[in-house]
């Protein structure tokens, strides 16, 4: 048996990036060394401005202290517990936290890894609770076009991003799609949710008139779209969707992965719309995005429908080897007073005004076709260069790391959301950087 020597840490090839152009950067890498705060540091010793609380996740900012000590001291007492027929206090003592700060109605907790995870739990409950309440013929998944709900091929099946889906076979069966509410013609430039297209909500009830209620389980969207390029809820239109839902006796999901603890400036999406869904999916800021987490926070009644038959039968079979992780629980717990003692989830709130004036400033740059924003998340929407399709951004991405701002592109969407700890001077330098940087696009 031959053994190859280890390659040297900085040979860049063995490892294939996700969701990243891999041939473009590894002629040019850029490599995050260390992070505090705010601010990250490159291998080169730059400090770069988070823009993007690191894939939305880091709401508290970096190696804050509370949570890196939780971890620290989790993993000296006890490393992992198995959550299968036995469990560990933390898992319990975090799920007890999330119901605290949960929308009234949601009871009960189910841990999985991550937002793609958190998802395929969602729907594989959804469907089993419709067949446990004599409802078996309800297996139908409505999902929305341009909506992300991570990349399992459930979570592709019921999401509507074509590229995230199209090669990918022909996922799972029995799905249909939502029209996606974003409409420039109408809506451009607003500032927090848009005034047209709470009607859009109405195509449900002619999804339900094409398919017939009793064979639709349910109803999945995020509250803000928040990959696909931040598209903000048109007023009314979370609530009509609601209504129907109750009517048809479908199950609302909400995935808030990205528009949890404190993104939107409540605690959840559903708290900050008013609109109380029947499941709610998280991750990313359950952790702090410090470790991998993800839970489902159910009903009552969803989790009571299983509650039937003998006591020593297994009720759900479904789980994960890492559900519940003692690491990951403690990182949640000190994530949650962390939140908490500094009044993260209500920030953003606080901040918006000054978030939404300094976002919408860059209206007169240069190919700015639309400008939106919600809380703390903003997007800046770029007209494409003719027949080359995301390249603008992608210089914008580029162009803005080497000023020293940590920015996100998607299609040629810029979305920002950065921590928030962000204070109103870090802001203004993100605004200003990213103005430079759109003055100088080609």
């Amino acid at each position: 048996m031959s053994h190859r020597s280890a390659a040297a840490p900085n040979d860049l090839r063995a490892f294939w990036m996700p969701f990243t152009a891999n041939r473009q950067f590894k002629k040019a890498p850029r490599l995050l060394v260390g992070a505090k705060d705010m601010h990250y540091t490159t291998s080169d010793g730059r400090q770069v401005l988070d823009g993007t609380a690191g894939l939305w996740c880091c709401n508290a900012g970096h190696c804050r202290p509370r949570i890196t000590a939780a971890i620290a001291e989790q993993a000296a007492e006890m490393d992992y517990a198995p959550a299968f027929q036995v469990g560990h206090p933390k898992a319990f003592e975090l799920a007890n936290r999330l119901i605290g700060i949960a929308p009234e109605g949601m009871e009960h907790v189910f841990y999985a890894n991550s937002g793609s995870e958190a998802v395929e739990s969602a729907l594989k409950i959804a469907i089993a609770y419709q067949r446990a309440i004599g409802q078996g013929s309800r297996t139908r998944l409505i999902g929305r076009e341009r909506g992300y709900h991570g990349v399992n091929f459930g979570g592709i099946s019921v999401g509507g991003i074509v590229s995230n889906r199209k090669v990918f076979g022909t996922l799972l069966t029995g799905v249909d799609h939502l029209p996606h509410t974003h409409d420039l013609k109408r809506n451009a430039f607003s500032k927090g949710q848009p005034e047209h297209g709470a009607e859009l909500a109405d195509e449900l009830e002619r999804i339900v008139t094409l398919h017939d209620a009793s064979t639709i389980a349910a109803v999945i969207v995020e509250p803000v779209a928040g990959s696909t390029g931040v598209l903000i809820p048109p007023k009314g239109y979370l609530q009509r969707l609601r209504d129907i839902c109750t009517k048809h006796g479908i199950l609302l999901i909400f995935d808030e992965v990205i528009t949890g603890f404190g993104r939107t400036g409540a605690a959840f999406g559903s708290e900050k719309y008013g609109v109380t869904p029947d499941m709610i999916t998280c991750a990313k800021g359950l952790t702090n995005g410090v470790i991998p987490m993800g839970a489902v926070l159910t009903s009552a009644a969803i989790h009571d429908a299983f509650m039937s038959g003998p006591e020593h039968m297994i009720e759900l079979f479904h789980g994960y080897t890492y559900s519940g992780n003692p690491i990951a629980a403690a990182a949640g717990l000190a994530s949650l007073e962390t939140y908490g003692e500094e009044g993260l989830f209500t920030r953003a709130a606080d901040l918006a005004p000054h978030w939404e004036a300094a976002l919408h400033s860059l209206a007169d740059c240069p190919h700015v076709i639309d400008i939106r924003n919600e809380g703390l998340i903003g997007a800046v929407e770029l007209a494409p260069i003719p027949g080359e399709p995301t390249k603008r951004a992608f210089q914008a991405f580029l162009a803005a790391f080497e000023a020293g701002v940590l920015i996100r592109t998607t299609g040629d969407i810029i979305a920002l959301s950065p921590p928030l700890i962000v204070s109103e001077a870090q802001i203004d330098e993100l605004i200003g950087t990213l103005r430079r940087v759109l003055e100088r696009l080609a």
